[in-house]
């Protein structure tokens, strides 16, 4: 039995929907506007929230800003007249589920809403799980409610019980050590060490002993034998952040490290056996550098045994809410103050392109969290060019001369390649019902077939 919530100010229609919903075995409130759901919202948790767009004290947009607020994960369907499709179009970017025209058949209203609630149970099944890792291991970039998200823990899920050699590839602030962790944490090496290393952090000319240790006497100021961190990894994950940094002298080593499984510290003249998965990450293009001859074809074909390319924080816009509540929880709770946000702060962090990706955003969370003068974080209290939508640095992946229209129909292009052009499994994976992908497909001009 799942706990809905109906919005219209129309008694009838609000009575009757409400009604027939509870017939379906569920717990419905009412609310006869914006300030009414608001009230409930802040009181209670709903699994999903069905309200009409047009109320005379407000919108059904205020209705998803409140709902979005309070409950990240909670969904919601609004009910619009046939003119309204441009509101309607704004609600599905702002985090809306799904928009349900009124005169369709109330069957497919009820399809929908089943299918939300069932979408919205295995996703909690599958947060539930995820919630443990990050609550153990303190893993945040685990949370996906996106599709783009999603497929790339399901590829961790499967790849994490294997040996195999992977590469991230993400921009910077991603998640890349994250989900190195997540795949370290998921595997038979769990127990074993995790090590990490930016390759572009440490000097070149440390960056060899760093890695592969050295003996006592092996150069000046080596006064004692020091393992190296496929040593000190050994039996667990080695992560090599910023692989295309590393210098090309090096990467033969590396090269006969992992076509050999045996590492020999500077000095040394036995080399020992070591037991290392080793994942590489990197937000350069090492095909790029391939070519350029500044990077080893033979190298990046062993370590791209597995690729993961993580989504920016752009293109994942359905998880902002989610991680915006954890970073906000987690910050309130070192100050030892209750934070939440606003519904307007948290449309001004939707909006936002976050060039800096889930970094960014943890960043400008905490730094709102310390500056509110209240409970409520506002769009004041975020960073100036976060709050006023100001892009600071170049979005490679976005310019930002493309809009979110372009931006959303290359998305429905890519996932109906994805699935073969099978719509529902292209709907599924966008999150929207079957009428409403064969709507925006006439809307951008995509062909049906």
């Amino acid at each position: 039995m799942a706990h809905l919530l109906v919005v219209d100010d129309e008694a009838s229609a609000r009575s009757t929907l409400a009604l027939l919903l509870r017939k379906r075995g569920h717990r419905v409130a009412e609310a006869e506007g914006v300030t009414a759901a608001a009230k409930l919202l802040a009181e209670e948790v709903f699994d999903l929230v069905v309200t009409d767009l047009r109320m005379p004290d407000g919108d059904g947009l205020d209705v998803l800003r409140a709902t979005k607020a309070h409950a990240p994960a909670t969904e919601v369907i609004l009910l619009t007249a046939y003119a309204e499709w441009k509101s309607a179009k704004e609600a599905i970017r702002l985090g809306a589920l799904d928009y349900f025209e009124k005169g369709q058949e109330p069957d497919e209203l009820y399809h929908r809403i089943d299918k939300a609630l069932a979408g919205r149970a295995l996703r909690r099944e599958n947060e539930n799980l995820r919630a443990q890792l990050r609550e153990r291991y303190g893993l945040p970039g685990l949370i996906a409610q996106s599709p783009a998200m999603q497929a790339v823990l399901d590829l961790v899920e499967r790849v994490a019980p294997t040996d195999a050699t992977l590469l991230i590839q993400g921009e910077s602030g991603t998640g890349k050590e994250v989900i190195a962790k997540a795949v370290h944490h998921a595997s038979a090496r769990a127990a074993r060490p995790f090590v990490a290393v930016n390759c572009g952090a440490v000097p070149e000319t440390l960056l060899e002993s760093e890695l592969f240790g050295y003996m006592r006497g092996a150069f000046t100021g080596a006064a004692a034998a020091k393992p190296g961190l496929f040593e000190e990894a050994d039996g667990g994950t080695l992560l090599l952040d910023e692989i295309a940094e590393m210098p090309a002298s090096l990467q033969v080593k590396l090269l006969r490290a992992l076509q050999s499984g045996e590492v020999r510290r500077l000095g040394a003249t036995q080399s020992m056996t070591i037991d290392v998965r080793v994942i590489a990450a990197t937000h350069g293009d090492l095909a790029a550098l391939i070519g350029e001859g500044r990077f080893r074809e033979d190298l990046y074909y062993r370590l791209n045994v597995i690729q993961i390319v993580l989504p920016p924080l752009r293109d994942r816009r359905e998880d902002i809410p989610a991680l915006a509540a954890h970073f906000l929880a987690r910050a309130a709770g070192k100050l030892g103050r209750e934070r939440r946000l606003s519904p307007p702060a948290l449309e001004r962090l939707l909006r936002y392109p976050w060039p800096g990706n889930v970094r960014e955003l943890e960043n400008a969370v905490e730094r709102a969290a310390i500056l509110s003068r209240s409970d409520r974080v506002e769009p004041d209290d975020l960073p100036p060019h976060v709050s006023a939508g100001l892009q600071l640095g170049p979005s490679p992946a976005l310019p930002r001369q493309i809009s979110l229209a372009d931006a959303e129909r290359a998305h429905i292009l890519q996932t109906l390649e994805r699935f073969g052009r099978n719509h529902s499994g292209a709907a599924e994976a966008l999150g929207i019902g079957r009428t409403t992908l064969w709507r925006k497909l006439k809307e951008y001009g995509i062909d049906r077939s």
